[in-house]
């Protein structure tokens, strides 16, 4: 990286590259005020900016100082320049008062990837496109051209969502000009690359800096980025033994469907189930009792049951999340004890979910923070002996008559809650001696869950093949979320949200639990409306074919356990795209359905319905066909995907042959 700063001239380089310039004539900043209005319904946030002013700043003058350069743009702000081991930050010490909107230019070239911004779940490559920064539900079907999407708008406050709705917003990109960049902001974003020749990037507020980092290679730069923003822990050894089942319907029904899955050859590593806490019947489905100990009627003696499955090697898992139901009584503990944000009356702030109201708690009160980590996490969670949970939720923290106890406004402090909410399991895992040992899945997210959140899932998607919402987006929200130093991620197997007549077929859960073998973590769940979806448990095929599938995700432990100690270490994700191994192929740089798994693993997932077979595209080597043993070369080609098939190549000469080769011999055609 090359700074070169003149009298009235301030130009940042990489290699031949401009990524920022600006002179006395040039705006590279341009700042402003507005006033948002916000609505939110259930999770659904609709934003709007009456924008009062907007104005370019030019630089009027340079300073050397001890620490760097000092950039004065126009006397209204300014920017000092640093560098230290080769990352370049730009931090804001001075602004005027009334500026609460900022926007910086970066320098773009016509032909330039982009990639991260958190968990997209429908364009991996983002250029081309704005994409607003807020963490909220992810929408029903996220198509406004779809039924779906469009029911779901108009009878449900706007809860269709759009292509750029994610639970996991990130104000840090990677370009394929070998950059990242990070915007030290909480607030409201929106970075667009519509532009061919600047990247816009916006927030509500002056960030406090930007970094920049540079590197030859994919590789190591996602290392360079993972070491700021910090690396997930290694999974826990027991996911590896096999499928983690999701059931619910109390005890009784969780472990029957246990030993009938075992029965029938399907290796588990853990039974989850959500409900153990009770549940609730409402309009959208089958929902909890979000009160955050286990359901004596339902779970009765669920601590010595919980003894039982371990004897057998079997891990339970629960679920919990950051509110607390009216009624329940861990919010009469609550209340006494002062923990939930406020009202501007003093009042307690009760969030609607959905035909019920919950009590948020406020971890800006370190009391409030404290007595959940402690009081809720491992006094009824941890000390009872489970072994994981779903740490839903996140993105719901009001803003419109939110008081929080740090006094910050929840504007600012929205997209932050997830990352705090996942430090407060990681805290509560951590003093418990039990990181590497629990894991918990998060769908939130925000800068910090690098650190804090040992596993993502991609939220919930609609139970079917569409574009935007089913079984692809899953591939997206990994790649996605792996460029931002994330890289352990999974899904619900078989999608989550069925509304609208939209109902889990066989074929849906078969091609879901094909990718999932070649994910960190094999999962499943009943979703939103059990009774009506389609259930493994329910058909005799069905179970026959997913024992194997979760065999083949045992079988390759070996290899799935090096990816992981590798993200760990370094950053690099489990789930990679094409071009962090093949930087000069440019058909690696679109390519958003296919991932590699590992660098010597190729996976390109079936999702389209009635699919016997599929295109693939080969990168830059040999490539051996896991189920056939044909050898591909670079290039498009079109190859069987029976149902059990899933187009999976292995990179020819890899050290992993032989662990390749013995699944072929065992499952192959």
């Amino acid at each position: 990286m090359e700074i070169i700063c003149k009298e009235r001239v301030f130009t940042l380089k990489n290699g031949s590259d401009v990524l920022l310039h600006t002179d006395a004539d040039t705006p590279m900043v341009y700042v402003g005020c507005g006033e948002e209005r916000v609505e939110m319904y259930r999770g659904n946030f609709k934003l709007e900016d009456h924008l009062l002013e907007r104005r370019p700043l030019t630089l009027t003058a340079t300073r050397a100082t001890q620490q760097g350069t000092e950039l004065d743009l126009e006397g209204r702000l300014k920017l000092l320049v640093t560098e230290k081991n080769g990352a370049v930050t730009l931090t804001v010490t001075e602004k005027a008062e009334e500026i609460n909107r900022f926007w910086l230019r970066v320098e773009a070239a016509e032909d330039e990837h982009v990639y991260g911004c958190g968990e997209q779940m429908s364009y991996f490559d983002l250029r081309g496109r704005h994409f607003p920064l807020w963490s909220s539900e992810p929408g029903v079907g996220r198509d406004k051209t779809t039924y779906v999407t469009w029911r779901s708008d108009v009878e449900n406050g706007g809860a269709g969502g759009d292509y750029y709705n994610t639970n996991y917003p990130e104000p840090t990109y990677v370009s394929s000009r070998h950059y990242y960049l990070h915007m030290d902001t909480t607030a409201y974003g929106d970075f667009d690359f519509r532009n061919p020749h600047y990247h816009e990037l916006q927030c509500w507020n002056v960030p406090g800096f930007i970094r920049i980092e540079a590197a030859p290679t994919f590789v190591e730069l996602l290392e360079k980025l993972t070491a700021f923003l910090g690396r997930q822990p290694e999974l826990p050894e027991w996911v590896y033994n096999g499928l983690i089942i999701g059931a619910q319907g109390g005890s009784q029904r969780s472990f029957d469907i246990v030993d009938r899955s075992l029965e029938k050859g399907i290796k588990v590593s853990g039974l989850w189930c959500q409900d153990w806490c009770g549940k609730r019947v409402t309009s959208f489905g089958k929902r909890l009792q979000w009160d955050w100990h286990y359901h004596k009627e339902m779970y009765p003696d669920l601590p010595r049951h919980i003894e039982e499955l371990h004897a057998r090697g079997i891990r339970f898992l629960g679920y919990i999340n950051p509110y607390l139901v009216k009624d329940g009584e861990l919010y009469a503990e609550g209340k006494k004890r002062g923990v939930f944000a406020k009202k501007a009356d003093g009042s307690d702030y009760l969030v609607d979910f959905g035909e019920f109201y919950c009590g948020v708690v406020d971890f800006t009160n370190p009391e409030a923070y404290r007595w959940f980590k402690d009081e809720v996490i491992k006094k009824y969670t941890l000390d009872i002996g489970i072994d994981g949970w779903m740490a839903d939720f996140g993105e719901y923290l009001p803003t419109d008559d939110l008081v929080l106890s740090n006094g910050v406004s929840p504007m600012i402090e929205h997209n932050h809650w997830p990352a705090l909410w996942a430090k407060c399991n990681y805290d509560a895992v951590t003093e418990s001696g039990k990181l590497g040992q629990v894991v918990y899945f998060m769908r939130a997210g925000g800068t910090g869950s690098q650190k804090y959140c040992t596993l993502l899932w991609a939220g919930d998607q609609s139970v079917d093949f569409s574009r935007h919402d089913g079984l692809c987006t899953v591939i997206c929200a990994a790649l996605s979320s792996g460029m931002v130093g994330c890289g352990l991620n999974h899904c619900d197997i078989g999608g989550y949200t069925s509304l609208f007549d939209n109902c889990r077929t066989k074929e849906v859960f078969l091609r879901w639990a094909e990718m999932a073998a070649f994910m960190p973590v094999m999962r499943t769940h009943e979703g939103n409306r059990p009774d009506t979806n389609f259930q493994y448990y329910d058909d005799e095929d069905c179970m026959t074919q997913l024992a194997r599938l979760v065999d083949i995700y045992t079988m390759l432990a070996p290899y799935t356990k090096t990816l992981v100690a590798e993200n760990a270490a370094k950053g690099t994700p489990v789930m990679r795209p094409l071009f962090l191994h093949y930087e000069d192929d440019p058909r690696s740089y679109t390519e958003q359905f296919e991932y590699l798994y590992g660098s010597d693993l190729l996976v390109a997932p079936v999702w389209h319905s009635g699919a016997t077979e599929w295109e693939v595209y080969l990168p830059g080597d040999a490539w051996v066909h896991l189920w056939t043993g044909k050898v591909y070369g670079k290039g498009t080609h079109t190859v069987p995907a029976e149902m059990g098939d899933i187009p999976v190549f292995c990179r020819k000469g890899s050290q992993w042959t032989e662990l390749f080769d013995s699944i072929r011999e065992k499952y192959g055609k």
